[in-house]
Parts: C-alpha cells; structure tokens; sequence
C-alpha cells in the first residue's frame, strides 16, 4: 500500500510538472478575460491560496520566490522594462490573492485562451508581457528568460489544486451595472477619499501608485476603461478601507481617471481586430466597430 501511495505521488508530480503549452487553448468568457465571470456550474468558493510553507524546497522553490519578489519589486528589479512608478502587485493586491482584485489564483489554469482584445490565442508568456507593456508601461521580458520562467513558476504555485479554466467567484474584477458618470463629481471624491494616499496631483506617494500622469498605466491598459476601472475601485479603494464609496461614486472617481492625461500606447490602433469593442474602449481602432452597450433587462 506505501508503494502504490508512493507511486500515485509520483504521478501526480508528473501532471504538475506539464508545461502550459501542453494544455488546449481556452476562451475568455466577456470582454477582456479581467472582467470574467464564473459560469453558474462552475460556481463555489475562492480557491484556498497555497501558504509558504508549502513552496518547495530546492531550485523549484528558489524560482517560485523570486518570481514573487519580481512581482513585488517590478519596478526596481526589472528598471529596463518598466517605464512607470508601478509594481505587479499595485492592480493584483495582495501578492495576486485577493478576490475581486484581478488576482493571480488560477491564472496558470486560463492559459493558453483567446484573448478578443488580441485577437489570437495567447500564452500565459504572453499575457504576462501585455502587463508590461500596457499596465507597467515598459517593454517586454523574454519569454524564454529567467525572469519570465521565475514568474511563471509563481504563478502556477499560487494556482496550485485549481482545475482548468480556472473560473471562480473574485476571478478578475467584478461586472457592475453601468451608471452615467461624473467625472467633476469624480475630482471632488478623489481630492476627499483617495488624495490622502495617491496624492493631490495622482502622481502618487509612498503609500500607493500614480493614476495618472507620465508615470502611470498607458492608455491602452485595461484600468483606463471605465467599467474596469470603476469595479476595481468600487471593491478595493480606498485600500485601508476606511470608508466606502457606492457604486456611483466609483463610476465617478473612474471617469475621472480615466480623463486624465497618461502614457500612450501606439499599438493600441490594433486591438480588437474582429471589431468586437468593448463600449467602455475610450480609443480608436483599426476594426472601426464597437459592441454596443448591452441594454439593462
């Protein structure tokens, strides 16, 4: 019986160690993968998140560490690749592991998916590099670097135990109702809730990132849209909690945010290429088309 226990570890240590390449490509349900929702059949809790008592031992667990600190230094460990004042875990709070704030939990089990905003099907590799280049406003890492690889580690390690697709409830941020915003009632929520921590100008401070400005995510990140913009806030800001905006005044602080000035993003022309746009996309493509807004039942 020990030997056949020992024998079925062994085999599951096997399918761990595939590689994601080896997986069939997955779609991502709704507009952009980040505002996934969990289908009703796939519906239960948030995934346990692994302790790090759990990384293992070894080279695999020297990986699956610095992948993390990667993330949490991005700025400071990679400064070629980042052109902005933002770290990974500015947008996934929480080391990735915080439900509702785009988290990290699963995202090993989502790839390779097609991504509407590409147009293809992508690699976990790739989806990484979208970050850096839209979210970070850097340039990308090589996929087949020590970085990527290290980042990657971390990413499975924190998916560990959850099945493709890797849809729960928190997966992303949340679908809020759309609601006409304000961007002057926008200013005057900002300068009285989150000033205190992003500072008067949205350059940012010590306690939390620029949202704006030469230092801040591009035009074509997801978090300068709208919906995006305003279920992240309306769930996770002010960070300390110490109050609560409703879901009004989200839309509000977010259509302000997104007004303000920041980094372009040249490629931008050619996202959505199959003309499905979302309706909250505040630029022009090449596909010329929007989806339209989806009428409230």
């Amino acid at each position: 019986m020990a030997r056949l226990r020992r024998l079925f570890g062994l085999v599951v240590l096997g399918l761990l160690g595939c590689t994601v390449r080896q997986r069939s490509p997955r779609t991502a349900p709704g507009d952009e993968g980040i505002e996934r929702k969990a289908r009703s059949e796939e519906a239960g809790q948030f995934p346990r998140v692994p302790s790090d008592s759990e990384i293992p031992p070894g080279l695999l667990g020297l990986s699956i560490r610095r992948g993390r600190a990667l993330l949490r230094n991005t700025r400071d460990s990679l400064p070629h690749n980042v052109g902005s004042d933002l770290r990974c875990f500015s947008c996934h709070l929480r080391d990735g592991a915080q439900p509702g704030a785009a988290p990290l939990v699963g995202a090993y089990s989502r790839f390779p998916q097609y991504r509407a905003r590409t147009g293809a099907v992508i690699l976990i590799e790739d989806r990484v590099n979208d970050c850096f280049e839209r979210s970070l406003n850097g340039t990308a890492i090589p996929a087949d670097g020590p970085d990527m690889r290290d980042i990657v580690a971390y990413l499975a390690f924190i998916s560990r135990g959850v099945p493709p697709p890797g849809l729960f409830p928190g997966t992303g941020v949340r679908t809020l109702d759309p609601l006409p915003a304000d961007s002057v009632r926008g200013r005057a929520v900002f300068a009285s809730v989150c000033a205190r921590c992003h500072g008067p100008s949205g350059r940012g401070t010590p306690l939390a990132p620029p949202v704006w400005g030469p230092r801040s995510f591009n035009i074509g990140a997801a978090f300068g849209r709208l919906r995006v913009a305003a279920a992240f806030i309306r769930d996770n800001m002010p960070f300390d909690r110490a109050v609560t905006l409703t879901d009004q005044q989200a839309f509000d602080v977010a259509a302000f945010l997104v007004s303000r000035p920041r980094p372009d993003f040249a490629r931008k022309v050619y996202d959505w290429p199959n003309g499905d746009v979302p309706p909250d996309v505040s630029y022009p493509t090449k596909s010329g088309r929007r989806t339209p807004p989806r009428p409230k039942p």
